[in-house]
């Protein structure tokens, strides 16, 4: 299912009613202005992927440090579960979350000096958004 749009201005009221609506069956944001959609299709509606991806490089990564198949799995997929648990739970930011679970010169800095790079895991994020982005702009020109 695509994100439906509309060009037309509403009113106060109808941009309540469409709130109180929206929440009964989920989250949703306001965005500035159409363009923006693309961006949301990015994040959103492809964001899910990213992490199932992220699933199976934690898994991967487990085997290549001698944890059998069914051992990485299961530990990468409880790893994310109980992380985005605490996300839902918690009004902390995700930057502080970080921090709390980080001691200084232990396991957890040594791998985030390596995600953090100049070159880590947020330039690549910010590629795949990019490129993702690009493309919902792309389909919605030619649909």
């Amino acid at each position: 299912t695509g994100v439906q749009t509309c060009a037309l201005p509403i009113s106060p009221e109808q941009r309540k009613l469409t709130e109180t609506l929206l929440r009964a069956v989920g989250d949703f944001v306001w965005v500035e202005n159409e363009q923006q959609i693309d961006a949301v299709t990015a994040v959103s509606g492809s964001g899910p992927a990213y992490v199932f991806y992220l699933v199976e490089a934690l898994a991967a990564a487990a085997r290549d440090a001698g944890l059998s198949s069914d051992v990485a799995e299961r530990l990468a997929r409880r790893t994310i579960e109980g992380a985005g648990a605490l996300l839902q739970q918690s009004s902390t930011t995700p930057g502080k979350l970080r921090e709390s679970v980080t001691s200084p010169g232990g396991t957890t800095e040594a791998a985030l000096r390596v995600l953090m790079a100049d070159n880590g895991l947020q330039e690549l994020m910010t590629q795949a958004v990019r490129a993702a982005t690009r493309r919902a702009g792309e389909l919605a020109k030619s649909g």
